[in-house]
């Protein structure tokens, strides 16, 4: 039996700099006014208030999407928000195929999207990076799309476990 799998974590550089200039300023600001000479901010307040900008910018880069696709299902996981892999199992599955899509366009972006705020009947997406998917339409007609960076891989394997996947 094939099995898929496939682990993406945020690798874009301009993604990288785009944090690190966004950290450094907040630093710089918080910095100048601990050090003006009638500061009310304690050494407290300075180092705890330098702390939580640097956690909120870290916590970024523990984003990671793993995805598996077996004779059960699809399953996957984006962590730190799912503590485990979620599984859908081909019988809830109504079709499925890769496809290419607008991350900004069709969901607003990239990380867990869609449903309630954002174009709502494309369904729900999960994704790091890219512009390719693994989109999954349920019998309940609900949909999800898990973004990918193996499209050739992901469509051999959807091929064997689910004949009607459309590529």
């Amino acid at each position: 039996m094939k099995i898929f799998k496939e682990e993406q974590r945020i690798k874009q550089t301009w993604l990288k700099i785009l944090l690190a200039v966004s950290i450094v300023v907040p630093i710089i600001m918080v910095t100048k006014e601990y050090l003006e000479e009638n500061s009310e901010m304690t050494t407290n307040e300075f180092v705890l208030t330098l702390l939580g900008i640097s956690i909120s910018v870290a916590f970024i880069f523990f984003f990671k999407l793993k995805t598996r696709i077996d004779e059960i299902g699809i399953h996957y996981q984006f962590s730190p928000f799912h503590l485990k892999m979620k599984i859908i199992q081909w019988k809830d599955i109504k079709k499925v195929h890769v496809r290419n899509y607008d991350p900004i366009g069709e969901y607003g972006g990239w990380g867990l999207k869609g449903g309630f705020f954002w174009n709502k009947e494309k369904g729900k997406c999960v994704n790091i990076s890219g512009d390719i998917g693994i989109q999954i339409e349920f019998k309940n007609a609900k949909k999800l799309l898990i973004g990918t960076q193996k499209k050739e891989e992901a469509m051999q394997v959807l091929k064997n476990y689910d004949p009607k996947s459309t590529n």
